[in-house]
Parts: structure tokens; sequence; C-alpha cells
């Protein structure tokens, strides 16, 4: 297999698009050379921040920061200013997820295993390469080599123009480099950037650079242009589907683990899995990413033998990488859902009930006053607490807690093992319970008999759904749900019984009903629901969604849906799993009447909507969606 190394020798083609740009007045950016040394003190006061463009033609403005030649002088301010960069090619269609499973999975990596996947992207790249040898691209210049006395994070990316040359050769290690020499005439995203600076960076890495830091002009004529699509398909793979962990255990079927990469890539960006769920999903994956070089930096520094001091550190740190690690693999196996990982958060052990067989009702209040307990038999056990939450740590089974008004947090709400009755003394908006931004659940349960009453649940932070029913099952009397991330979840087997609710400000649906779920819903108010951003409106998941395959239940009398983003009541249904289902009433493609298509399925779900109110939703009452999801 052939690869691509660097060639000791440099052509000058392609100059006349550089030229073109260079005598392209219309093109000059306005900005006045850059202050690459200390400011003056009598200087006139900036009007603006740093402002900058991109390495496609635009200027950086480097306030502030300095840049040193390579014998450590500032450089001289009446230097001529660079000429400006010419426009990187862009490519003119996105890569869809379907595109980019053909292109990754079946073209590119095929039947590779994860430590094969740096061979198969570089054949990939030669490929395109073909025997194109010469081409003019920007360089984008490590900032570590160019950058003293400021900080690299926040300056922006350091472009120059330059010469690409290549050739082929065989047995190279990865990744792969090119030869590059700085094009004429010397043009940069930064007005004053040293050319000898340029030339002494080049000169220590002897003229060779990874080919994935170069970006080809546009205008080169195809050749270059599909260059340049097969290193942005690159740079996409190592940046949103490559992971450190990849070539470090055996993964017999890799190309499918990458399509599951791509697939949670795409639902991230169409807004199927909404903001707090696609954040969190990010910041644990940065976080992997620190915490491994921080292990690596640690190791690094290590000389000679580790004291024993030094090897609890690190295995305390490889212990920590190695968690976040597998949250990860947890989270892309499982393809995030809607409302997160589709699996049972609740490891609590249940309790039972209590060793003396009685029942205790927890009065949740700062003092207990006579009026409180009036209402009591006089043969009721009660018990006293300052919070919420040590009154749900001290439940058994059968248990009630009475709350009084007020603002409250519990985590033990995430966590609902035993058969308890919760409710609110008073209205039910003086009553308000808060989530813990850091967990990932609010109010989670997995026993037959949990019932919350007349009580306000905000959500704040939490990326699962505000309630989220795993096993058994959950009654809702009289609450208000005001969500920020997915609205009531019924995972499969579950069942819900809603009385007399309101759900709104849900990212996803309001209710969210799993493959062979059961849901009664009575009275209530669903609203102003599925609100996350979608490229595609026809996305949006509605006031309640339901997943066909199993069919979930669904009983609905007099509620009230309204005013959401998409159908009132969703169907959705699986396009990727046509074997198990009758094409001619679940694959409205293969039908072209699609409200016969609707009709079918409402009939098959035993769907009845006429004694609800439906008003308002934006894609109408209600509706089929066809989408690829798995229940696995």
């Amino acid at each position: 297999m052939a690869t691509w190394c660097a060639n000791d020798s440099s052509e000058d083609d392609e100059e006349t698009v550089v030229q073109e740009t260079e005598n392209d007045e219309s093109e000059k950016d306005p900005t006045i050379n850059v202050n690459l040394g200390e400011k003056a003190a009598n200087d006139p006061p900036e009007e603006t921040s740093s402002c900058h463009k991109t390495a496609d033609g635009n200027r950086e403005n480097f306030n502030g920061k300095k840049l040193l030649n390579p014998d450590g002088e500032q450089p001289d301010e009446s230097s001529k200013e660079n000429q400006m960069l010419p426009q990187i090619y862009i490519p003119k269609k996105p890569l869809t997820c379907e595109d980019g499973v053909a292109l990754f999975c079946d073209h590119i990596l095929g039947t590779c295993t994860a430590e094969e996947a740096d061979e198969a992207m570089a054949f990939y790249i030669t490929e395109q390469i073909g025997n194109k040898r010469s081409w003019t691209a920007v360089w984008k210049i490590p900032l570590d080599a160019l950058l003293l006395n400021c900080d690299v994070e926040d300056v922006p990316s350091v472009g120059v123009l330059v010469q690409v040359n290549c050739t082929p050769c065989e047995g190279k290690a990865l990744p792969l480099h090119v030869t590059v020499s700085v094009a004429e005439p010397f043009s940069s995203n930064v007005a004053n950037l040293p050319r000898e600076l340029v030339e002494e960076v080049l000169k220590e890495y002897d003229y060779s650079v990874p080919i994935l830091d170069v970006y080809p002009v546009q205008g080169l004529g195809s050749e270059v242009d599909n260059i340049a699509e097969a290193l942005e398909h690159a740079r996409f793979f190592y940046d949103f589907l490559w992971r450190d962990w990849d070539d470090e255990e055996e993964c017999s079927e890799y190309a499918g683990q990458i399509e599951k990469r791509l697939q949670l890539h795409y639902h991230i960006q169409d807004g199927t899995i909404p903001g707090p769920i696609s954040k969190r999903y990010h910041t644990t994956l940065e976080e992997y990413r620190s915490k491994r070089l921080e292990l690596t930096k640690f190791q690094t520094s290590i000389r000679g033998e580790a004291t024993p001091g030094e090897a609890v550190e690190c295995w305390k740190k490889y212990y920590e990488m190695s968690m976040l690690c597998g949250l990860l693999k947890f989270w892309e196996n499982m393809r995030l859902r809607s409302h997160g990982p589709f699996y049972s958060r609740i490891y609590k052990y249940r309790k039972g009930h209590r060793p003396t067989g009685k029942k205790v009702t927890h009065i949740v209040a700062q003092i207990m006053t006579t009026d409180m307990i009036k209402n009591f038999s006089l043969d009721t056990l009660i018990q006293q607490h300052d919070s919420l939450e040590g009154a749900l740590e001290s439940c058994f089974s059968g248990d009630m807690v009475v709350i009084f008004p007020g603002e409250y947090q519990a985590d033990s709400l995430a966590s609902l093992t035993d058969d308890i009755h919760i409710k609110g003394a008073g209205e039910r908006q003086e009553v308000v319970i808060y989530s813990e931004p850091t967990s990932d659940n609010f109010v989670a349960s997995k026993r037959s008999q949990v019932t919350l009453q007349d009580l306000t649940l905000v959500q704040k932070g939490t990326c699962d759904g505000i309630v989220v029913v795993e096993s058994g099952q959950m009654t809702l009397k009289n609450c208000v749900l005001k969500c920020e991330g997915t609205g009531v979840c019924v995972l499969t087997g579950a069942s819900l019984f809603m009385t007399n609710c309101e759900v709104t400000g849900a990212q996803g649906a309001g209710i969210e009903l799993y493959p062979g779920s059961m849901a009664e819903l009575l009275q209530n108010e669903i609203h102003h629901c599925s609100n996350q951003t979608s490229k595609d409106p026809k996305n949006s998941l509605g006031g309640i969604n339901m997943k066909v395959l199993p069919e979930p239940q669904l009983r609905m009398s007099a509620n009230y849906i309204h005013d959401n983003h998409g159908y009132g009541v969703t169907i959705l249904v699986p396009d990727n799993i046509q074997s198990n289902v009758d094409e001619d009433q679940l694959n409205a493609s293969g039908d072209k009447n699609e409200s016969g298509q609707l009709a079918k399925a409402i009939q098959k779900l035993s769907l009845n909507t006429s004694t609800n109110k439906l008003d308002s939703n934006s894609l109408g009452d209600v509706g089929l969606l066809h989408k690829m999801w798995f229940t696995s």
C-alpha cells in the first residue's frame, strides 16, 4: 500500500491563482497593520476588540499579543503588509448521515479494525491525490511555534500560503506528511506576520508538515478539489468519530461502531437529541480528553522508577480516565435517545416494608404545628423532617410524604425504589421542587405504586426526562411539570397514570412512550414542548411521542394539547426495521396516501383522540414521523 511522504524538491506550480488574488484589490481587508509589539502609552484607545477572519481569505488581529522573529526581536512595524490569503476550498454539499455511513463505513473502513483505521484513511487520501504532485494551500501553523508571552488558546489560527509538494513512497509511517514551501507573494491572515519567522518554523520542521494541516485553495481544478474534500473527510473522522481508546482494545465490528457515532453526531446536529443531553455528552468527552492528557503528562514527568506515591497518583488518574471512557462507550453504544441513554439508572437497593409492618407519614416542614396534623387520624404515626431529602431517606414501602409550602430539592427523587406517596399540602403552585443541576435524573421510579400529587416540579440542568418511569407504575395527580430537558418518559414495560397535570417547556416531547409501555392520560394540558433547535421542523416530536414496535398503549380523554412544535401526537415509525412490520401499515414511503397510512397506524394503536382538544400544534393534530431509532 502506498503512502505519501515529504519530497525534497519544490515546484512552483499554480502561481496563477495566487497572482490573481494579489491583483484583486476589491478583496483587501481595510484593517491596518496589527501591532505585534508593546502598545505605546500614547496610542489612541482601540474602538473594537480583536477582529479576525479565517484562513479562507480573512485577517487575524492579535491585539496585545507578541509575535517575535527568529532572533527574539519584535518585528519592524514599518515592514510591508502581507498579502491577503485566497479562499480555501469549501465542500459545496455537506455530508449527510447516509453519505457518511457509505463513505466511512463501507468505502474507507470496510472490514478494517481500529488499529488499521489510520492506514485505511491514508490509502483513501492517496487515492484522491492520484498523480497530482503540487498545489497551493493554506498551512495552519501550530500556534505554540509562533506565539510567546501569551495564552495560545486565546489566539485564533495563523494561516500562511504555501506550495505543497508530495511524491509516493513505500513503507512510510503515518500520519501522512507533505513538503511545503512559502508561496509567492508572501500571504497570511496576520497582516504583519514576519516571513523570517515562518521560514524558521518550516526549517525546524524540515519543511515537512502533516497533510491534514494544509487546506487547498479553491479554483485549482477538480483534482485539487477532490483532494480538499478528502482532507475534510479525514479531519471530520478524527474530530468527531475517532476516539483515543479505539486502537487500545479489540473491536470486531469497528465500522459498525463508527456508524453508531455518526448517528449520534447527526442526531445532536439536527436537534433530535435535546441540548442539555448533547451538552452533557460533549462535556464528558472533553473531560475524558483532559484526563487522558493529564495522565500522559504525569507519566512523562516521572524520572526513573516511580515512587509509591507516584504509582498511586498514576493509578488514580488512570481510574478517573477509565470511568469517563466507560460512560462514553455506554452512551455511544446505546445511541443517546431523546431523554438520554436507554438503560436503567436506578441501582439503589429496595428497602421494602418496615420490619414492624407499620406505615409512617413524614411531614416536611421547618416547624410542625398542630394545624398541620389535625386532619390525620389519631393512630397515624408521624415523623417530622426539615428537608425533603431526609424524609425520602427515611421512607419504607407504604409510607406517605406530606410536603408543606416552600421550595425544596432532593437527590433521592431520582431513585424511588419503594412504593411511596408524595403529596403537597395546599395548592400545587405553593410546593415547588427543583432538580439538582449536577444530577442526570430528576424524578425516576421503578416500583408498582409510586404517586406524586399536588406538586410543582421545576427541572434545572438535568438531562433525562423530568419524570422517568423505568419500570412499574407511576401516578401523577394535579402536578405542574416545568421542563428544561425532556418531558415525562415511560420506558418499555412501564406504566403511567396522569390526571389533571400540566407539562410545558420540554425540549423533546412532553410525554414520550417507548415500545411496549402504557399510559392513561386524563384532563391534562401539554403545551409548548419539543422546543429544541432542529434543522428540519418535521423532526419535532410534538406534545406526545409514541415509538412503535411493539406498540405502546395510550388512552386519552379530555386532554388539551396545544402550541407544541410538531404534531400534537407523533407516531414514530422506524424506517430501518422493515422485516418486522407490515409495510402497508407502517411504511409511508411505500404508500402514496399519507392520510390513509396515518389512519391505519391510529387504528393499529387503538388511538382515540376524539375526546381530546388538539390545537395550534405546528404540524397538525396527529402525524407519522419516519426515523431510524433503536431499542437495544
